[in-house]
């Protein structure tokens, strides 16, 4: 590695990664922000993937863990009374890897008090100018807020990449009650029936289309329907003659078909139908060719507060549950948990989540009812949650921010693929450095130092 460093390709995604932190911690100085270092060691609290947990020799067989963020310590800085804080903080996960994710990783992390929505919007579209343009990026400002139901709605994800069309079409009121049992079983369940149309596939083989159902599959789909019109103008599909004349015609008409384009159609619950159709429109995209050049940022905002973790059979934060519900929806905690909104908002760049925040509970009851609401008993909140907790009880100003991926940004910024690219020293697809041989054996004295022994 510290060979192929010497590549200039390499060295220039290093001074890059450099110019754009030290642009925004510029950019925050001139802001009024001030810079606090968090603990590494902490508590571990959940947070969403598991924590890497460091043996503590002093008190044998207690633990800390490297923290997944500095959330909980950037709220109570606010309780602190340190009004505008930031860190460049280096963040650990012990989660299955893939080409934008490291086990350690490190990103931008930003609270304000006395703020709302807006205001943490506002301001950092005027630090993502100025990083961008020390990067040599120019980007129009103010950015897109988007509805996150309008992203799903549009895109299939909470992340789109709006670069290029080929839009998700909703056809669930049009297919309902036609002749095609799968989609109008779809319908009746209460789910959804959906289509991209890919311009330009039309003439693809029906060996090449079929493959595509691999796609569908791996993000949930039992199978995927499909109708193709070649330019010449002829119609072949397996389910056109179940459909009926009219319902095709409607079809056609809400998908603006033309010679040449290709119908790929979802029918599920709206979430894996989603799912489904905004990893073909990606996949189509790269097959065809389609052009993604330069960048787009913009606002994706108001998520809802809750999801439902089918593994866990429980509720969970969609964000994480330090995050503000609007006060029209704190009835609803208990008894609609799927309609609380919140006060959240995500920065995209390029079809990446490049940063995520919210504003912040600050009222400690009902960050006891949120913990509860996501299955969190009184003996594990006083354990995980009770230091933040009784912050908030000695009153805590209302506070909102954000966390920025570094690595990811300098990712985008470089054209890399990955962000192994932009960092020095990065670990493989196992978590493993090849360098210097970590993870590593040690030996039975260190493990009998913090009172360990291997099974």
């Amino acid at each position: 590695r510290y060979m192929d460093l010497r590549r200039p390709e390499m060295y220039a995604s290093i001074k890059l990664r450099h110019i754009v932190a030290q642009a925004m911690r510029s950019a925050l100085n001139e802001r009024g922000f001030i810079e606090v270092e968090t603990p590494i060691l902490a508590n571990s609290t959940p947070e969403g993937a598991r924590d890497y947990l460091v043996p503590s020799r002093p008190n044998p067989g207690r633990f800390y863990a490297l923290p997944q963020s500095p959330q909980q310590f950037k709220q109570m800085l606010m309780v602190g009374g340190i009004e505008r804080y930031y860190q460049i903080a280096r963040c650990f996960r012990d989660e299955d890897l893939r080409a934008d994710r490291q086990p350690e990783f490190t990103q931008v992390d930003i609270e304000m008090s006395f703020v709302e929505e807006t205001d943490v919007m506002d301001m950092m579209e005027g630090v993502f100018k100025e990083v961008l343009s020390a990067a040599g990026v120019e980007h129009a400002f103010p950015l897109t807020r988007m509805p996150w139901k309008e992203a799903m709605d549009r895109f299939g994800c909470d992340r789109p990449d709006v670069r290029f069309g080929m839009e998700l079409v909703d056809l669930t009121d049009i297919v309902a009650g036609c002749g095609f049992g799968v989609f109008s079983k779809a319908v009746e369940a209460g789910g959804a029936v959906k289509c991209i149309n890919a311009k330009g596939a039309g003439d693809w083989s029906r060996g090449e289309i079929e493959k595509l159902a691999k796609v569908a599959s791996d993000n949930g789909a039992k199978g995927m329907a499909w109708i193709a019109y070649t330019a010449d103008g002829k119609e072949k599909s397996p389910i056109i003659k179940f459909l009926g004349d009219e319902v095709h015609a409607a079809i056609k008409e809400a998908a603006g078909v033309e010679p040449g384009d290709l119908l790929l159609f979802a029918a599920d619950s709206f979430d894996i139908a989603s799912a489904v159709l905004s990893a073909l429109r990606l996949h189509m995209a790269d097959a065809l060719g389609i052009d993604r050049e330069g960048h787009a940022l913009l606002w994706v905002v108001d998520f809802p507060m809750f999801k439902f973790d089918e593994d866990e059979k429980k509720y969970a934060a969609e964000h994480h549950p330090f995050t503000m519900i609007p006060r029209e929806d704190w009835d609803k905690i208990e008894t609609d948990p799927l309609a609380c909104g919140s006060y959240s908002y995500d920065i995209v760049m390029d079809g990446f989540e490049m940063g995520g925040g919210s504003i912040r509970i600050h009222d400690a009851e009902l960050q006891k009812r949120v913990l509860a609401r996501c299955g969190v008993d009184d003996e594990d909140m006083e354990r995980k949650f009770g230091h933040l907790i009784h912050a908030l009880e000695l009153g805590a100003p209302p506070h909102g921010g954000i966390a920025l991926g570094l690595d990811r940004l300098v990712m985008l910024l470089a054209g890399k693929q990955s962000i192994r690219d932009v960092i020095a020293f990065p670990k493989t697809s196992s978590a493993a450095d090849p360098m210097t041989g970590a993870p590593s054996a040690v030996s039975g004295r260190q493990l009998k130092d913090v009172s360990l022994r291997l099974l």
